[in-house]
This record gives C-alpha cells, sequence and structure tokens, in this order.
C-alpha cells in the first residue's frame, strides 16, 4: 500500500479494522476487461477491508446511468462513457469535485482539463488509448531511403515519392460491418485538431458550428487528398472500402510490401502480430505520431480513455478514488490489457513490449489531447451520418453534398 493511501485512509478512518463500509461503481466493462478491474478490486478490498460492489452493466450504461441519476439512486462510482455525459451529470449538480480528494499532480494537463468544469475536476482517468499514430515497416520505409514524417508536408512527400515509383503509399480499410466508416472519422478528427484547433474541435463536437463549416470542409479535403486518391490507397478506393480495418495493415509486413504506412489507434498492434506472428514486435513493427499540420496547433493527441467519476461524497469513496488514481491500481489495470496508464509515475516496464511503453511515454507528454469526437456526439450523428459520410466521401460523392446530409442530421439530433 502507497504511503498518501495509507495516509488518507488514517484519516477516513478506514485502517486498523475499522472499515466497514462500502462502496458501488457502475461500470461498462465486461470479459477481460472486467477480469482485470476485477483483480484492481480485489488488491483494494484486501488492504482496506472496503467491499465494493461492481455492477457491470454493458454498453447500455449511458441510458442505464442517466435513469439511476435522474430516479436520485446513482451508485457510489462510475466508469463514464466519455467527458461529455460526465458534463452533463455536473450540470445538474450530480457528480462530486475531485479536487483535494486525490494528487492530480499525479497526471499529464491534458488529461486534468478534459475533466474540469467550470474550473472543477469531475473525474480521474485510469487508462486511456492513443489514436494519433501512423504505423510502418522500419526494414521497408528505411529501404525506400524515407524516414518518418514530422510534418503534414514531409507526410505528403513519403506518399508521393512513393507513388512515383509505382508503389503503394497507404493501407487503409474502412469495413467493420455495422460499423464500417468510423476509421475515416478519426482521421478527420486528427486533421481538424491540427488545422482548426482544440477549440473549434469542441464547438464542431457539439454542434457550436455546422458541418458545412469551412474547417471541417478542409479537414475532409486533406483526408481526402490521400484516400480518394487511386494511386495512394493499397485497392484504390473500392479495397479501402471493403478492406475491414483489422486485416488491413498486415500488407506492410508482406514479403514484397502491399504498402507502408497505416494510421489507427494502439489496439491495431494486436492485429498486426495476429497477422504476423513472426514478427518480433520491437523490432519489426515501429509508428510515428501523426505530424502536425499548421504549425500553432503543435501535434494534439486524439484518443479515448477510461473515466471514472463520483456521485457520492464518503470516506470509502475517497479512498477508492485514491487508490484508483495511483499507480498501484494503474499498473494491475494496464498491466492486465495493454492498455496506457495515465498516471506518470506508473514504471513503463509494466508494458509488454518497447512500442507499448512508446506509446504510454507519448501520452505522458500530451499538452493537448482531445476524446474522439464520433463518440462525443449524438449516435444518429457520431455512429450514423458521420460514418456514412465518410464512406459515401470515399466513394465519390460531392463533398459539399455529404457535409450537407450530416448537417442535417446533425439539425435534428442535437
Amino acid at each position: 500500500m502507497t504511503r498518501r493511501l495509507v495516509v488518507g485512509l488514517l484519516l477516513a478512518g478506514l485502517v486498523g479494522g475499522l472499515a466497514q463500509g462500502a462502496v458501488t461503481i457502475m461500470v461498462l466493462w465486461s470479459g477481460d476487461e472486467l477480469a482485470a478491474f476485477q483483480k484492481v478490486v480485489d488488491a483494494f478490498q484486501a488492504q482496506t477491508g472496503i467491499t465494493v460492489r461492481v455492477e457491470s452493466v454493458g454498453r447500455d450504461l449511458p441510458t442505464i446511468l442517466a435513469t439511476r441519476v435522474a430516479a436520485g439512486n446513482p451508485p457510489d462510482l462510475a466508469g463514464m462513457p466519455n467527458p461529455g455525459q460526465m458534463a452533463e451529470f455536473v450540470a445538474r449538480g450530480a457528480l462530486i469535485p475531485v479536487d483535494g480528494l486525490v494528487d492530480l499532480a499525479q497526471f499529464p494537463k491534458a488529461f486534468v482539463d478534459l475533466a474540469t468544469v467550470d474550473g472543477k475536476v469531475y473525474g480521474i482517468f485510469i487508462s486511456a488509448d492513443l489514436k494519433s499514430l501512423v504505423w510502418y515497416n522500419p526494414d521497408a520505409l528505411y529501404a525506400e531511403g524515407l524516414a518518418p514524417a514530422d510534418s503534414w508536408n514531409e507526410l505528403l512527400y513519403i506518399t508521393e515519392a512513393l507513388a512515383a515509383r509505382g508503389k503503394t503509399p497507404w493501407a487503409v480499410g474502412l469495413e467493420s460491418g455495422a460499423a464500417s466508416g468510423w476509421p475515416g472519422t478519426d482521421w478527420i478528427e486528427d486533421i481538424m485538431l491540427r488545422t482548426a484547433g482544440p477549440e473549434v474541435y469542441d464547438q464542431w463536437v457539439n454542434h457550436e458550428i455546422p458541418w458545412t463549416h469551412p474547417a471541417v470542409k478542409r479537414a475532409f479535403e486533406l483526408f481526402g487528398e490521400i484516400v480518394r486518391n487511386e494511386a495512394y490507397v493499397y485497392g484504390g478506393t473500392t479495397g479501402a472500402l471493403s478492406i475491414n480495418f483489422g486485416d488491413s495493415p498486415a500488407v506492410l509486413w508482406d514479403p514484397t510490401p502491399g504498402a507502408y504506412l497505416h494510421r489507427q489507434a494502439t489496439f491495431i498492434k494486436s492485429f498486426i502480430a495476429g497477422a504476423h506472428p513472426e514478427l518480433d514486435l520491437d523490432r519489426d513493427v515501429a509508428f510515428f505520431v501523426f505530424p502536425p499540420i499548421d504549425p500553432q496547433w503543435g501535434t494534439p493527441l486524439l484518443g479515448a480513455g477510461d473515466l471514472i467519476s463520483a456521485f457520492r461524497d464518503t470516506p470509502e469513496v475517497r479512498a477508492f478514488l485514491q487508490y484508483l488514481a495511483g499507480p498501484e491500481a494503474q499498473v494491475i489495470w494496464c498491466g492486465a490489457l495493454g492498455k496506457l496508464a495515465t498516471n506518470v509515475n506508473v514504471d513503463p516496464s509494466i508494458y509488454p513490449d518497447q512500442l507499448t511503453a512508446q506509446a504510454a511515454e507519448i501520452l505522458k507528454g500530451a499538452e493537448i489531447f482531445r476524446f474522439d469526437a464520433s463518440d462525443l456526439m449524438p449516435a444518429a450523428v457520431g455512429s450514423g451520418a458521420f460514418w456514412k459520410g465518410i464512406l459515401d466521401y470515399v466513394s465519390g460523392v460531392p463533398l459539399d453534398r455529404v457535409l450537407q446530409e450530416i448537417e442535417a442530421a446533425a439539425q435534428a439530433a442535437y
């Protein structure tokens, strides 16, 4: 048990055999994630004697949690689906601030800011996923005399140079069953952050600017410069539309590479390893951060994360929050799942390979981090019209029409 947690529990009267309370926490996790979180809970219970009851409600958590809050019967804590719903609960006066309850110096400022509403912090991120990555086969890329890009212009140079040699620069897979199109939304989001900045990005998420706004249109156009160019994408636009997202990067490691670059989140590593089990991940696989476009916005990071907020202020809740925020809990949670720890004091040796450790270091240095925009939007837009718009645009539908159709859906949904 860490010294900070011991001190906190002593102040709360929860060590030395005095702990008899209980805590309830609602989560959406199942399977491996739920099993990993139970390991965190087991360690906390063993150290404190506090009973933690985990309510796993699956993907219906946003609706179930909102219903419970409206009925005046929320759990003590909950895993927030995203910062947007957290802010909605703050507006209702349902959440307690964690300022003073948790040592926020343990977290990168970007994650503290993401959980801040009106100057107070209402949640802690216990892990994150990083999306702003471009994966490559180092042997293949360096054999072409090329290196990772530090700017959008350099990325375009690599793309153009490979195409001029008759080689295909990019592997893109937009197919994902009923969710087809979502990989393209991540491209748009990364580009928006780098061309319009975080404030306009937030306005876009909240529909404070229309989808026909020049900033949104420009992001689509830059995306289209690559993905709608038949010479730049493995299989052309037909391939991009028909190849499954998880299968698409495999061609980078074929004996004769089918492509050289692939933009995707940290989780794609497992798909690469599954397609090519012969690879040494630390030697044969690499990534660089999706590069800046407009220098004034630098290199923001896009991703998602596991956010915990509290509805009640009790000694037991405080103790559990302190534990979840600390490195010990994140070592268990992230070590079991390969997620990225947000606590800067977590030893990188917990990660299964250097790729994951590298991603965690990038995350620690985040100055600007934004949640995946489509996950924050109403479902009819973020997982409906936006996905369809990506597919339509890559299929050749004029951009103005695509954006007008998404805007119509947004006007009905917000």
